[in-house]
């Protein structure tokens, strides 16, 4: 019992400065453009008989909002799919505020009530409903987007914990001279470039890079490569590893890439731009 009370009272405290708001302003709005014939009653009475209106809004909006929840909230403190249309939810307090009104102006105003003046009374219960649809809408838009970005965070932190794990395990490259098989970790291999009937390896050894030939093809050294995704072909003749991009450039209308730590600069394709760009943004 206490804790539906006290989501009951979560939910009216998430509105209440909204709905106090609305009512207020259709005080202002009545008390200063009169769409309502009250000269019968003296300037006090006026004014309480219009403070009756912004109260009405104000009680309305609460009990109905007690009885169909906005989708946000019922899904945060009720755990519940709603039942209603939130249209429909819209058209019960226009109804609820239109009958009110009506009833409380031939009674407490002694207006007449006349076909003109019930159209002025939906036309002003018309800003209730309207309004706080489209705060639903907003706050619905804004929790949507909350989750997105949540679920975008999750999902890069995933991203750098795989790639973290990856950088920092050990690759062999190898050559038709054994001797010549090179052991490094990910995070060491800078690029690796096609050089005739061999590959040139470069990679950071301390502070400076190095370079190293072996005996193989570009094919089949991508192909090893494959299981880490930093590693990705920028031209026909290299493979570079992305975290060591420092920027894309044009250059005579061609597109190459610069290496952080080295002053040569990778050619890239058309072929592979799109991806690359990807990267350097």
């Amino acid at each position: 019992m206490n804790t539906r009370l006290n989501q009951w009272l979560q939910l009216i405290k998430n509105d209440m400065k909204l709905f106090i708001w609305i009512s207020l302003g259709i005080f202002l709005f009545i008390l200063f453009f009169q769409p309502f014939p009250l000269e019968n009653s003296d300037s006090n009475n006026r004014l309480l008989i219009v403070a009756g209106l912004g109260g009405i809004v104000l009680l309305l909006s609460i009990i109905v909002r007690t009885l169909f929840p906005s989708r946000e909230i019922e899904e945060r403190y009720f755990q519940q799919t709603p039942k209603i249309s939130k249209v429909i939810s819209s058209v019960i307090l226009l109804v609820a505020i239109s009958v009110a009104f009506a009833f409380y102006l031939r009674y407490v105003g002694s207006v007449r009530i006349t076909f003109f003046i019930m159209f002025k009374v939906v036309f002003v219960g018309l800003v209730a409903p309207v309004i706080i649809r489209l705060s639903d809408i907003f706050h619905a838009l804004r929790h949507e987007n909350e989750n997105l970005l949540s679920d975008k965070k999750n999902a890069l932190k995933k991203v750098a914990d795989f790639e973290y794990e990856n950088f920092n395990k050990s690759i062999t490259f190898h050559s038709d001279n054994v001797t010549d098989n090179l052991t490094l970790l990910i995070s060491e291999v800078a690029y690796i470039k096609s050089a005739d009937n061999y590959v040139e390896v470069v990679f950071r050894e301390g502070k400076v890079l190095r370079k190293q030939l072996l005996r193989n093809t570009l094919k089949t050294i991508e192909q090893q490569l494959q299981p880490y995704p930093l590693f990705i072909r920028c031209h026909r003749i290299c493979i570079v590893n992305s975290y060591y991009i420092s920027s894309l450039e044009k250059i005579d209308n061609n597109q190459w890439i610069s290496i952080k730590g080295f002053d040569e600069k990778l050619p890239v394709s058309r072929q592979y731009l799109l991806k690359i760009k990807e990267i350097t943004r």
